[in-house]
């Protein structure tokens, strides 16, 4: 079930007396926790009917003994187990899914990683109430959500503006709508958000940033990429170097993907390496300046540059020297 509908539901009262929520993104499953906390108890009776346990700090018979307690002058009781992930004795709970008691909710927050569905208790969860799995939104779907994700906002949001904030904050759901909520408050409603936008906004430059630096690399542009280094060396907040390395090294794998992908069509070159449509003439124009021989080694050399920027093998350059060295060789 889609995470919208659940709240929807809840906010209109309808609750189930399990929560199974799972899954490596963890945003969704704070939100949906959230929610529940926010409308299942009245807060004048929360110090008596809500209990919040933490898996380090949990043992299953207290916690089943939570769940089974009658509510206090009031119509129902919630429990939540957070970090159930760290819980060593989750499957112990087994017998109140089972018999889930009319007079709670409980609510089990399973994050950073997907529950085995093979085993019986989540199955029992899904029988008796509610499983939702929280997925991590992978990186080649990150622009399409951030376009749908500020439409629904009431926005229009420019490709090269999404990509500034998928390269700048990665998958990180919870700092995207962060940042963007941040946007509500400046932008007016019914406005593209553009890449002036976001560097006036939220201070990812437009012209010195990941996105930019992998144009430079694509074009293979020693001036703008020597800028954009020089921008990072004097500002090492915009451009840490542990994650250039690692978009840089992702583009290779996109790049060698493309040269061995079959059907050479455009909308399918851009399903089949990952990228938004839009960029895919910067991953041809790409290609034919880098085979497959030069990205090979182009990735050996990113390894390389990934070990030495953690110290080992340099004990005297910079992230600036360093990064500086790596662009001109990987250019070369």
């Amino acid at each position: 079930m889609d995470h919208k509908l659940i709240i929807k539901n809840i906010k209109q009262k309808q609750f189930e007396k399990i929560y199974f929520l799972h899954g490596e993104e963890p945003y969704f499953i704070d939100l949906i926790c959230d929610s529940i906390i926010e409308n299942a108890i009245d807060e004048s009776e929360r110090d008596f009917n809500q209990t919040i346990i933490y898996g380090k700090d949990c043992e299953a018979a207290s916690l089943i003994a939570e769940v089974k307690a009658y509510p206090m002058m009031g119509e129902r009781r919630l429990v939540v187990l957070k970090e159930a992930q760290e819980f060593k004795d989750i499957e112990l709970l087994e017998p109140i899914i089972e018999n889930p008691v009319d007079t709670s909710i409980f609510v089990i927050c399973y994050k950073h990683k997907k529950f085995d569905t093979r085993k019986k208790i989540i199955k029992t969860a899904a029988q008796k109430g509610l499983v939702f799995l929280s997925e991590k939104i992978r990186d080649y779907k990150i622009v399409d959500w951030i376009t749908n994700y500020a439409r629904e906002m009431g926005y229009q949001i420019a490709p090269k503006a999404s990509m500034l904030l998928s390269e700048f904050l990665g998958t990180d759901i919870g700092k995207i709508i962060n940042e963007l909520e941040k946007l509500e408050i400046l932008v007016e409603k019914g406005t593209t958000i553009n890449e002036v936008h976001i560097e006036e906004n939220i201070g990812i430059s437009k012209d010195y940033n990941f996105f930019e630096l992998s144009n430079a690399f694509a074009e293979r542009d020693f001036l703008k990429s020597g800028k954009i280094v020089d921008y990072f060396d004097k500002n090492p907040k915009a451009g840490p170097i542990i994650p250039i390395i690692a978009n840089l090294f992702s583009y290779h794998l996109k790049l060698m993907r493309l040269h061995f992908a079959k059907d050479k069509s455009p909308a399918s070159l851009a399903s089949t390496i990952g990228v938004a449509p839009f960029l895919m003439t910067q991953y041809t124009r790409a290609a034919k300046i880098y085979p497959p021989k030069k990205i090979a080694e182009n990735i050996a050399i990113l390894q390389e540059y990934d070990l030495k920027s953690k110290g080992m093998g340099n004990s005297t350059m910079t992230h600036g020297a360093l990064l500086k060295e790596l662009m001109f060789r990987l250019m070369n």
